[in-house]
């Protein structure tokens, strides 16, 4: 498997390689985020949603588990943290395989529910502001994604 790896000094950069994202993803595409509470996840979210045009505020739905925003392309937002045996009811294949790109906070917690094809996220403190983002891409189309982001 591919890796790429990022170093940012500050949350604007953060946000700057996650709009870039927010440009080049197409309609089906699927982004994993993990990181520790705080490490960034929702700072690069709101980046990728900019990149997509979205003009509204993006926030954590930790407590909706999903929220809709209009783009360029839908953003499907979910935060998973909270979900326990109930996700099979809420129909999460039909935001992976919709007209959308659909970001997924703790994806973990679904693991046997995500698709085979996905760009795996994962955002670590390395000081006050750094932050390593590390890209794990999974199929052709996200190792594309990840050259032209890290290029």
């Amino acid at each position: 498997m591919n890796k790429y790896e990022v170093l940012t000094h500050h949350a604007d950069e953060t946000s700057a390689i996650a709009f870039k994202l927010g440009e080049l993803v197409s309609k089906g595409s699927v982004i994993t985020l993990e990181g520790d509470l705080g490490a960034g996840k929702t700072t690069f979210t709101k980046g990728l949603a900019k990149g997509l045009g979205v003009t509204k505020n993006v926030n954590s739905p930790t407590f909706t588990i999903i929220k809709e925003y209009k783009g360029r392309l839908p953003l499907y937002h979910m935060d998973v943290y909270r979900i326990e045996d109930e996700f099979e009811d809420l129909g999460f294949h039909e935001y992976f395989e919709g007209e959308g790109v659909t970001v997924v906070e703790w994806a973990h917690l679904i693991q046997d529910q995500l698709p085979k094809e996905l760009l795996s996220i994962q955002i670590f403190y390395t000081g006050e502001d750094e932050r390593k983002i590390v890209f794990n891409p999974v199929g052709e189309k996200y190792v594309e994604l990840c050259k032209e982001i890290i290029s």
